[in-house]
């Protein structure tokens, strides 16, 4: 089955609905499906609940959907590199749940393999845990977290073949394998496509079964989040 779709728009255009819960890959700039992401603010589509481990940044990534105020709801673990998601939320605008992220990792597997909660000792005794059941395990607290199913996954891979197997590229793979598999409708963006057979078995990150829709953005800008240089002994930044 080939799953390749011309655009990024066309890819969404019958996917996306008002009030889904849409799981971003990532992590800070590196690895975001910059191309879908546009697409689906130029969609329309609001009230969005967006689970994805960071809120981008100003006028990139995330950042693009908070400033048409298409996201009513963050999942997230770190927002700091975006002055309008504070603004929003600070002004009460915007909700947010915050989870540590390595359980929003596992809470994004858990959900792709079906199991719909587990607990874990990371939040006790803080904010994360409010209004979350407790139980005690030899002795000690742990918190029941919820696994976490998206309408809409949206992800970045290097490659990808026609039947949407997917493989990632050093850290830019960070979040997209669990975000891949816990969207009903998962959607993925790479830098080039191949024929089915064309990728080595054994380099396959994602399997097709899990992605429903490829489409290429051969040169994304791969903006770099904060770039830091030093001077060398000539006085040059390099």
């Amino acid at each position: 089955m080939n799953k390749v779709f011309p655009s990024a728009q066309a890819a969404l255009s019958d996917v996306v609905r008002d009030g889904q819960t849409v799981a971003v890959g990532g992590f800070g700039l590196c690895g975001i499906p910059e191309a879908l992401i546009a697409a689906l603010r130029d969609s329309g589509a609001c009230n969005l609940t967006a689970v994805s481990n960071n809120a981008g940044v100003d006028g990139f990534g995330l950042g693009l959907l908070l400033e048409t105020r298409q996201i009513k709801k963050m999942v997230s673990s770190y927002v700091g590199e975006n002055k309008e998601f504070e603004r929003q939320y600070l002004a009460g605008e915007l909700e947010l749940e915050f989870t540590p992220q390595g359980t929003l990792a596992e809470r994004m597997r858990a959900g792709g393999a079906g199991i719909p909660g587990f607990y874990t000792k990371t939040g006790v005794g803080t904010v994360v845990a409010e209004g979350k059941e407790t139980k005690e395990f030899d002795g000690q607290t742990f918190i029941l977290e919820r696994g976490i199913v998206a309408d809409l996954s949206l992800v970045k891979a290097w490659k990808a073949d026609t039947s949407g197997n997917l493989v990632y590229r050093k850290t830019a793979r960070n979040f997209n394998p669990v975000v891949a598999t816990c969207g009903r409708v998962t959607v993925a963006e790479v830098e080039e496509i191949v024929e089915v057979g064309m990728l080595d078995p054994d380099e396959i990150d994602t399997p097709g079964i899990y992605v429903q829709r490829v489409v290429l953005n051969a040169n994304p800008e791969k903006r770099i989040e904060q770039r830091t240089v030093r001077p060398d002994t000539a006085g040059e930044e390099i």
